[in-house]
């Protein structure tokens, strides 16, 4: 036999005591409220022995009703018969920028998190989707491939960081272009790529590479973290303590900036959409709405052993207990001859 909802058996036997618990000290009661009124020794006079008995057989149906009730709630399953399930869903590649201005502060702790902390309630909320995360500053790598194993896409989530990339830079054509490699090239849809920056790029043409990405059916979208006002790099020690902040050979302090309008070409050109990052992830939830409109692929079909509910052997001798206790006369009175 198989519990589905385990936590309820584990509280039955709490629930149990307790119940009994209340029977018991109410039995007390109205003993002490029948004494105030009657003598003990005109006790057995007045009142039917079979009136206390009656009383404890309605609390024992009671009790057995309510044991039968937390079983049936505890979900009872046995018979499993082999069932073949077929998982459906998408091939999905989030790509997040580990470049030095990702560490611009306009969101706490720095955009680096803020990014890491998207794609981890991203995961939470697939369903069947297999996730990928490639990292990319001056040039890219896919830090995990793509997988449906989700506890191990956090951990190498959870590894990503400034040192990610020793190239310096933020190269996002070569991101789009090592994503479009990481698809299965043989497809030409099922394929969506998460660009997550702050869109500075002054190394290559990611608007072309995503007309590349496009004919390989990949829709990109685009959210930009950042602020469109420019922030200050922080440069810190090996302790994290604040050394400065990035300044350029003429000695002035470099201001990062989000550029929309890149991200919103790339976008644009596949099809997708952008977003700005928000510090409710709203945009998360918009993308994974849009791209569950999307037609899915067949990825994983396994024979599962699916048990069958059986609360209802539970369930039937319950309401029967119930009513047997309903049904049953609360007293019966000695008449005198």
């Amino acid at each position: 036999m198989y519990f589905a909802f385990k936590q309820m058996l584990y509280l039955t036997p709490i629930l149990l005591v307790f119940l009994l618990i209340v029977f018991v000290v109410a039995f007390r009661k109205r003993r002490k409220r029948l004494e105030l009124f009657l003598d003990k020794k005109l006790i057995p006079s007045m009142v039917d022995p079979n009136t206390f008995k009656l009383k404890r057989l309605k609390a024992l149906f009671l009790f057995l009703s309510f044991v039968f009730f937390f079983l049936a709630l505890s979900r009872p399953q046995w018979g499993a018969k082999l069932e073949k399930v077929t998982r459906k869903g998408l091939d999905i590649i989030v790509a997040v920028d580990t470049s030095l201005s990702m560490a611009a502060e306009d969101f706490s702790p720095n955009r680096l998190e803020k990014a890491k902390h998207e794609i981890s309630s991203l995961i939470d909320i697939l369903k069947g989707d297999r996730i990928g995360i490639l990292t990319f500053a001056g040039t890219s790598f896919m830090q995990c491939p793509l997988t449906m194993d989700y506890d191990a896409a956090k951990m190498y989530l959870d590894l990503v960081n400034f040192n990610s990339i020793p190239v310096p830079g933020t190269a996002i054509a070569k991101a789009i272009k090592t994503a479009i490699k990481s698809f299965n090239q043989k497809e030409l849809k099922h394929k969506v790529l998460i660009l997550i920056t702050d869109g500075e790029d002054h190394v290559g043409k990611p608007v072309e590479e995503a007309q590349n990405a496009k004919k390989e059916g990949i829709v990109i979208y685009t959210i930009g973290i950042g602020s469109t006002s420019g922030e200050p790099i922080p440069v810190r020690d090996e302790n994290g303590n604040l050394n400065g902040y990035k300044k350029d050979r003429q000695g002035n302090v470099v201001m990062s900036r989000l550029d929309e309008t890149t991200l919103e070409k790339i976008a644009l050109t596949t099809g997708g959409k952008y977003y700005h990052a928000s510090s409710g992830e709203l945009e998360l939830k918009k993308i994974y709405e849009d791209i569950g409109k999307m037609e899915k692929k067949k990825l994983k079909s396994s024979m599962l052993n699916k048990y069958q509910d059986k609360f209802d052997w539970f369930l039937i001798p319950g309401l029967i207990f119930l009513l047997l206790e309903m049904f049953l006369p609360e007293r019966t009175l000695r008449r005198k001859k």
